[in-house]
């Protein structure tokens, strides 16, 4: 009857300790999910961006598109930077995407007046910089689970 008793709670042992390894993976790959669209967006801005900074000389359409997607990103950077459930494998590479997110967060901050993008100051900014430091960070993200 022990034996059967402990054969009982080792098997427990072992299924619970399955279902936290399979909740770290499954949380794993969400991280990995988030991680990959919010850089995927930075990435579309930074190439449509060039292009619209242009356009937004001389167009006033083309300037409250572009405010439009600055305070659309502004948004989207927040809302990585405040993720609470970012994986023990993923704390590091999380962090340096924060601190890289807070620094396009001051770049975004410092070409948007008071709602209305300073186009001057967009094109002399670190902006398009900091998005491809970020978007480097990419093949680090993809090997977490290897």
């Amino acid at each position: 009857m022990r034996k059967l008793k402990a054969l009982l709670v080792v098997s427990l042992f072992m299924l619970l300790s399955g279902c936290s390894f399979l909740g770290e993976i499954n949380e794993s790959i969400d991280y990995v999910n988030e991680a990959t669209t919010h850089i995927n967006t930075l990435n579309t801005f930074a190439e449509d961006a060039p292009q619209l900074v242009q356009e937004a000389i001389s167009d006033p359409v083309a300037k409250e598109n572009l405010e439009a997607q600055l305070v659309s990103l502004k948004q989207d950077i927040e809302e990585f930077i405040s993720l609470n459930e970012v994986p023990a494998i993923a704390e590091n590479i999380h962090q340096e995407l924060v601190d890289k997110n807070e620094l396009l967060l001051t770049e975004i901050n410092k070409v948007l007046e008071d709602g209305q993008v300073a186009v001057e100051k967009l094109e002399s900014s670190q902006l398009f910089q900091t998005v491809n430091e970020i978007t480097d960070l990419m093949n680090q993200i993809e090997n977490l689970g290897q």
